[in-house]
């Protein structure tokens, strides 16, 4: 199943997102008060055994995509779990090793999540090195602590596809990555979200990043250092995950930092993120 939310005629909806019609099912009456996502994984689970719930259709064409998750903390993000990313940032079979160890977290302001087709905004005066990296984000469905690898891929509700645009000027300067990580409109996500039942094995998709159709990024999820699993697994350690958080699982080769001279986003690119089974994230940049 396919979920996405979605403004139409000014207000806010859910809805189940059929791709052979392009058309979107819902029931506009009830989906416009889902606040959070346990309300929203309980209304489509009960739309699921109820065909009849869904009183509405609408062409996809006629509404605006939003991002298709609530989180209710900062987006839990995963640095360095690809050995080529990597090597590409003059790093070393040293660093991979360690990295191979322990993975990388850091987190994005939520206040930094925009939607599909909405831009990307350079920030000019604030950063002059705005990169994209694509990401498979993983989404919440259960909640838990201490999650063993075994138990990880039932906490997981779907995936969608999240573009970790990061200010590489303000990463370095900083010292850390939240502010570089975090300014408004630099986490793309979309265009629906995916459910698990449809991705039954997140570590066989093709990833690929393309700017003005040109493609900078391509890989597979397979070549993850640490596997969906593992980082639920890792994470979960002490740290209660929520319904709805959302985990960007890392990056691989191809980002704009990783060309000489680098390819940093300007005024007037536009961006695609794709991922096997899930489809395309799309944003112009301004």
């Amino acid at each position: 199943m396919k979920l996405l939310r979605f403004l139409y005629k000014q207000k806010t909806y859910w809805g189940k997102y059929d791709a052979a019609s392009e058309r979107i099912y819902t029931s506009l009456e009830t989906t416009e008060n889902l606040n959070t996502f346990p309300a929203v994984i309980d209304f489509f689970a009960d739309a699921e055994r109820s065909s009849p719930i869904y009183t509405d259709v609408i062409p996809q064409r006629d509404v605006a995509l939003l991002a298709p998750v609530l989180p209710t903390k900062n987006i839990l993000c995963i640095g360095k779990n690809y050995y080529d990313h990597i090597l590409e940032f003059d790093g070393s079979a040293k660093d991979a090793e360690n990295v191979k160890e322990n993975p990388i977290f850091f987190s994005k302001a939520i206040s930094s999540i925009t939607g599909p087709f909405s831009p990307i905004l350079l920030h000019t005066g604030v950063t002059d090195a705005v990169d994209y990296e694509a990401e498979l984000a993983v989404v919440i469905g259960k909640k838990g602590i201490n999650i063993s690898k075994e138990n990880a891929l039932a906490h997981v509700y779907g995936y969608t596809i999240l573009n970790d645009v990061t200010a590489r000027d303000l990463q370095k300067i900083h010292q850390q990555w939240l502010k570089g990580k975090s300014l408004d409109t630099h986490c793309p996500i979309g265009p629906w979200l995916v459910t698990a039942d449809e991705i039954p094995d997140p570590q066989s998709l093709d990833i690929k990043s393309i700017v003005n159709g040109e493609v900078r990024q391509d890989s597979n999820t397979r070549l993850m250092i640490h596997d969906v699993a593992a980082l639920i697994e890792v994470l979960s350690r002490g740290m209660t995950l929520e319904v709805g958080d959302v985990i960007a699982s890392g990056t691989p080769k191809g980002v704009g930092m990783g060309f000489n001279p680098p390819k940093f986003l300007k005024k007037g690119d536009t961006v695609e993120i794709y991922v096997e089974k899930i489809g395309s994230l799309v944003n112009p940049v301004q």
